[in-house]
């Protein structure tokens, strides 16, 4: 009988391999953190401006429907905005459903950017003030009011071409802008005071 004898060695990982294998996790993790955080705050962005964006244009398909004048009213320190019809009955704004609130690092503004998107606004800025129901203006605020064939008005029922929202968080300004003929455009620059607006 033959005994067969084998040469078993034991095989695995050094401690020197391993600690090179945990280094370059968190080598790797080091760098993928903040792009990860930067991907979430751009995600967090353009959804608040396709929000606001998606608002503006209900806001002109409700005017069209409820043939009545409906406005977007923002709350620019609040941070929120919603629909608003004009009842002619009671002579009174109201609200139709509820606030969309911007997400935690998003606000309404435009910071350091010195220039409106082409062929939009002279001077960048927010839409006009929303006013009560007395015509008094509310502060803080700011409001896009379509009329029943869809055009942008103002408080008076006017014809404007003016109107624009915009949003920033730091990192990049969207611009939601209304045209005469009803047109909503979304625009995007970096905070700069000479921008590059390019359409969305």
């Amino acid at each position: 009988m033959v005994k067969m004898v084998s040469d078993r060695t034991q095989s695995g990982f050094s401690l020197l391999e391993m600690l090179f294998v945990v280094a370059l996790i968190g080598l790797v993790s080091a760098m993928a953190v903040p792009m990860f955080g930067n991907t979430l705050a751009n995600f967090r962005l353009s959804g608040d401006a396709r929000s606001a964006a998606n608002a503006v244009s209900l806001t002109k398909m409700r005017a069209a429907s409820d043939f009545s004048r409906v406005r977007l009213y923002v709350d620019l320190d609040g941070r929120s905005h919603r629909l608003e019809a004009w009842d002619k009955t009671a002579s009174h704004w109201t609200a139709e459903g509820g606030n969309t609130s911007l997400s935690t690092s998003v606000s309404f503004g435009f910071g350091v950017v010195g220039g409106a998107p082409p062929n939009t606004q002279a001077t960048i800025g927010q839409a006009a003030q929303c006013k009560n129901d007395a015509g008094t203006n509310i502060g803080n605020t700011a409001c896009i009011i379509f009329n029943s064939r869809g055009v942008p008005v103002d408080s008076t029922g006017a014809p404007t071409a003016i109107d624009a929202l915009y949003v920033i968080d730091g990192t990049a300004v969207y611009g939601i802008t209304v045209s005469a003929t009803g047109m909503v455009r979304t625009w995007r620059t970096l905070p700069r005071s000479t921008p590059t607006w390019v359409a969305q």
